[in-house]
């Protein structure tokens, strides 16, 4: 697992990956297949650094996928189809089967153009975006009215989580070739709205390389049932009663998700590995120098008019990036599976990932909502996301799940959320496919020992 390897986002091996399963095919199989008369795409190579060999494979997968062994299929052939595409034998579609593609597959079918970054056009999203940062708190300052400052407070929010969305592309290095372009954007974009860059790329990573993993997600991963029980009232309130988990990512850069230790902000945490402490050291110099910026503008100013001009919005654009985070691994109106062990792959954890539409606001935070093509293929700029992912819905098929159309703002993701809160609490100890259980009493009292 550690073989593959995404630019930018340093992929290496993480301590605790389970072992790979095998890909089931004996050798000579695999020599039969390699000789065959028409032409294979290359499943196992995605660009000059970019491997992922073997470790999506599943018996009796790739065999019936990779190429026909024979034209005429028996009725056996037929079952065995279709319960590995998830289809059950009374018809329903089971997301927890393995997919009958490859991640190859996938790829084969987005257009080629859809992999060019093009620094200047992702330059003039920076340019676009932070003059209407500009814009908007300089009208908001010269109007001070209280019939204003709402307004502005959202649109201002709205625009921070729009340039976390631009440094996230840094990050993944789809906002250019140029490692050094990306590492200053970055850090510009972040740094402003109190983002250790590297600390979060880092941890980022580490989402992308697990999703759908039980254990080893980073974001938003599932509680275990063992830990779900041993949190305290307390905490269990702050995580399922809203606001309180649209206010979580602060504390999530400082102390991490329940479970999990370790901090963005310190080079030691466990998040990182050695040879990443001078990345975490000037992140987080780069935050510290923004908070002092702040509090000089405190001073200047006054602590009431920046908590109007930046206070309020920042944590607007917190509420933003913890609901977006949130509804892309939640709150679909069918169970999704997470995995553990040999039943996780790269591939069928990314699968359970969900688009969702945010009308107006798809435009303005770059088509963040187009995210399972975006975390299967992270390289991809955010601007070719919606034509690859219209490309890669054929081969996709039912393992693509159709996000519900939108009015002007996505009010419909509020009730969403609350039906997620409500029943989306924790996943079994024990299995590698589990699928979220609710308890009826989450914040009821807990028994003293």
């Amino acid at each position: 697992m550690g073989s593959w390897v995404l630019p930018e986002c340093g992929l290496r091996p993480l301590p605790r990956i389970y072992p790979r399963p095998s890909t089931g095919l004996p050798p000579t199989t695999a020599n039969a297949i390699k000789i065959r008369p028409f032409a294979v795409p290359k499943a196992h190579i995605f660009g000059p650094s970019f491997k992922v060999s073997k470790w999506y494979g599943y018996r009796n997968w790739r065999l019936n996928v990779s190429a026909p062994l024979r034209v005429a299929s028996t009725g056996e052939d037929e079952k065995e189809r279709k319960r590995i595409n998830g289809m059950e034998d009374d018809g329903e579609f089971n997301p927890g089967a393995p997919p009958p593609f490859r991640l190859a597959d996938i790829r084969a079918a987005i257009p080629k153009h859809c992999w060019v970054k093009d620094p200047w056009r992702s330059m003039s999203y920076v340019v676009r975006d932070v003059a209407v940062v500009f814009g908007l708190a300089a009208a908001a300052a010269y109007l001070n009215n209280w019939l204003v400052w709402p307004l502005y407070w959202f649109a201002q929010g709205t625009m921070f989580w729009a340039l976390f969305v631009l440094g996230h592309d840094c990050g993944h290095g789809s906002f250019s070739n140029n490692p050094t372009l990306n590492s200053v954007m970055g850090h510009l974009l972040h740094s402003s709205i109190l983002v250790p860059y590297h600390g979060w790329r880092i941890s980022h990573r580490t989402h992308h390389q697990n999703h759908g993993h039980v254990e080893n997600d980073e974001s938003w991963h599932p509680l275990s049932e063992k830990i779900y029980k041993s949190l305290d009232n307390v905490t269990l309130l702050l995580r399922f009663t809203l606001p309180f988990p649209l206010l979580a990512y602060p504390v999530y850069l400082w102390g991490r998700s329940p479970g999990k230790k370790g901090s963005h902000f310190h080079p030691d945490s466990d998040l990182f590995v050695p040879n990443e402490r001078k990345d975490i050291i000037t992140s987080t110099a780069c935050w510290v120098a923004m908070v002092a910026l702040l509090g000089y503008f405190s001073v200047a100013m006054g602590p009431v008019q920046l908590l109007k001009l930046y206070g309020i919005p920042y944590w607007i654009f917190v509420m933003w990036l913890d609901l977006v985070t949130y509804l892309h691994h939640h709150g679909h109106e069918d169970k999704l599976p997470w995995y553990r062990g040999k039943e996780w792959s790269y591939l069928r954890g990314g699968l359970t990932t969900l688009d969702r539409d945010y009308g107006w606001i798809n435009n303005i935070h770059h088509d963040i909502g187009t995210h399972v093509i975006h975390h299967l293929f992270p390289q991809i700029p955010h601007y070719h996301l919606i034509e690859a992912t219209e490309a890669a819905k054929p081969v996709l098929g039912k393992y693509y799940r159709e996000p519900k159309k939108s009015g002007p703002l996505p009010l419909h993701l509020l009730g969403v959320l609350i039906r997620s809160m409500k029943r989306d609490h924790y996943v079994s100890d024990e299995g590698d496919v589990v699928y979220y259980q609710t308890d009826p009493q989450p914040h009821g009292s807990k028994k003293s020992d």
